[in-house]
């Protein structure tokens, strides 16, 4: 079975224990994901089998959507509604206050990684540190805002929701986090959803559950998306018969020799490789100074 599958992440759950039982329930060994999900946090997860493994490491879109829910007045050793409380206080601010400080975070700005998160420093995990009472400095890093938008904020809980679209690497409960500082208040995530990730929608994903009847029934294999269908924003070149055997074997492709003869490129550019009948080879980069489209990954 080889393929995407789009799994709506239950909570409670982590991104292993979903991969574990799409491996049980599939009984495929090589099944692997594109992006962690905390154990609290649902939505999009992006569950690869069999030889779409091998597009792991070459995701080119990993920007991701995420629906959140906070609550003014409080933080707490996570960011997170679920970690030990530091400091809680009342509040009274309206939605306006919120507003005036969300475009603060759009765009390019810097964040520093919470300590329980799966960040290694010096070869340990954070959040390992962190569980036997230990907080180091951890370097700040420069992530991408989107777009960030209060979706919903009730004045009288002092309670809240943010849709956040942002870039790879970019912690939710961080941001929420750095927003009650701006407010002066804190701020903790007591919710998070990821509605879309690497090009995928929420809409698109199955339950646990759902794909487990799927697989009963013996059509969980309909639902894989195919693995061309992660790079489906790269440009596309069908080649002959004789061009795919030589692709298929590790041999570059002379460039005039092929449909891109003409065309504008740019060196490094990569493209999705396809026999005649449409049958998707894998990825190609393009070589400029050599004239040729060499092998970047096979499938």
């Amino acid at each position: 079975m080889n393929g995407v599958l789009l799994i709506d992440k239950p909570q409670e759950f982590t991104s292993f224990d979903a991969v574990a039982v799409v491996r049980k329930i599939t009984g495929q060994k090589k099944v692997g994901h594109t992006g962690t999900l905390d154990p609290n946090a649902t939505g999009v997860l992006v569950v690869l089998l069999g030889t779409a493994t091998k597009a792991q490491d070459l995701i080119l879109n990993h920007d991701k959507t995420y629906s959140a829910d906070f609550k003014l007045g409080i933080v707490t050793d996570t960011l997170d509604i679920w970690g030990k409380t530091v400091s809680e206080q009342k509040t009274s601010l309206v939605r306006q206050d919120i507003l005036n400080v969300l475009n603060d975070f759009v765009g390019e700005i810097e964040q520093i990684p919470p300590m329980f998160s799966a960040v290694q420093k010096n070869g340990k995990r954070l959040y390992d540190l962190a569980r036997q009472g230990i907080e180091i400095d951890r370097e700040s890093r420069k992530v991408t805002v989107y777009s960030l938008e209060l979706t919903q904020f009730d004045e009288n809980n002092q309670c809240g929701s943010i849709r956040v679209s942002c870039s790879k690497g970019t912690y939710i409960r961080t941001l929420i986090d750095d927003i009650g500082k701006k407010l002066g208040c804190g701020a903790v995530m007591t919710g998070l959803k990821r509605t879309s990730a690497c090009g995928f929608e929420i809409d698109d994903c199955i339950t646990l559950e759902r794909a487990k009847e799927l697989a009963e029934s013996g059509e969980l294999e309909q639902r894989l998306l195919s693995v061309e269908s992660l790079f489906d924003k790269l440009r596309c070149l069908s080649v002959s018969d004789a061009q795919s055997r030589r692709f298929s074997n590790g041999g570059a492709l002379d460039i005039v020799r092929t449909q891109l003869k003409g065309i504008d490129l740019k060196d490094g550019e990569i493209f999705r490789v396809r026999d005649r009948s449409g049958r998707f080879l894998g990825l190609g980069t393009v070589d400029l100074p050599q004239g040729m489209l060499k092998i970047y990954k096979l499938f």
